[in-house]
C-alpha cells in the first residue's frame, strides 16, 4: 500500500498544476488556447494532461469550477435581499462583475456548458433567478413581459463590451447595465416588438458558439 501512496500524491500534484496552468493560459489566450501550452506551463507531458483531462471541455470544467460556485453564492445572497428590485439588480450586477473580471467566465458565457456538473449548476442558478424574477414581477417593479431567457441578451452584450473595453475602460459595462436596468423597470415599460426566444433556441444558440 505504501508504494501506491506516492503515485496518488503525484497524480494530485499533476492535476492541481494542470488546473492552475489552465486558468493562467485560458485567462491570457482564451478557452481555445493550445493545450500543449497548458501542459508545458504545468511542467508535465501532454500525455499526462490527456490522462487527467481526456477532452478540452474536461479541463475547462475543472478550471472554472470555483467560479461557478462563486456564482451560486451570489444567487443565494440575492434571495436573502427583501426588496424585490434590489434582489434582482444585485444578482445581475454581481454576476456581470464576476464575469467582467474573469476572461474564462466571460468566454464561457457564450458557450455550451463544458460538463454535466456545470450544466446542473447553471440550471440551479436559472431556477434561483426565475424565483427572483417572478418575485420582482409580482411586486410590480420588473416589466411583466420579461422572461428568464432574455438574460442571454444582457450576458451576450456584456461579453462583447468587456472584450472591447476591458483594458481601456474596465468599468464601462456598468454604464450599459444601468441603461438596461432602466429599460427593465415596469413603470417605463413599452410593449416588446417580438416574442421571447425559447429555451430550446437559447440552448441551440449557445451550442452554435462552440469551436
Amino acid at each position: 500500500m505504501s508504494s501506491n501512496k506516492p503515485l496518488r500524491l503525484d497524480a494530485r500534484r499533476n492535476r492541481d498544476a494542470l488546473v492552475t496552468a489552465a486558468r493562467e493560459v485560458f485567462a491570457e489566450r482564451g478557452l481555445d488556447a493550445p493545450l500543449k501550452e497548458v501542459a508545458a506551463r504545468a511542467g508535465v507531458a501532454i500525455g499526462t494532461l490527456y490522462n487527467r483531462f481526456p477532452t478540452r471541455d474536461d479541463l475547462i470544467a475543472a478550471a472554472v469550477e470555483d467560479r461557478i460556485e462563486a456564482g451560486g453564492r451570489i444567487a443565494e445572497r440575492a434571495l436573502l435581499i427583501e426588496d424585490p428590485w434590489e434582489s434582482f439588480t444585485y444578482l445581475v450586477e454581481q454576476v456581470c462583475e464576476l464575469q467582467a473580471g474573469d476572461r474564462l467566465l466571460n468566454e464561457l458565457a457564450v458557450r455550451a456548458a463544458p460538463s454535466a456538473a456545470i450544466a446542473r449548476a447553471r440550471e440551479d442558478g436559472h431556477h434561483r433567478m426565475r424565483e427572483i424574477i417572478t418575485r420582482a414581477q409580482r411586486a410590480g417593479v420588473l416589466r411583466p413581459d420579461w422572461v428568464l431567457e432574455d438574460i442571454a441578451f444582457i450576458t451576450w452584450a456584456h461579453t462583447r463590451i468587456v472584450e472591447a473595453t476591458g483594458t481601456l475602460a474596465p468599468d464601462a459595462w456598468r454604464r450599459h447595465l444601468a441603461l438596461v436596468f432602466d429599460g427593465l423597470r415596469a413603470a417605463a415599460a413599452h410593449p416588446l416588438p417580438v416574442p421571447p426566444i425559447t429555451e430550446d433556441q437559447l440552448m441551440r444558440a449557445l451550442g452554435s458558439g462552440e469551436q
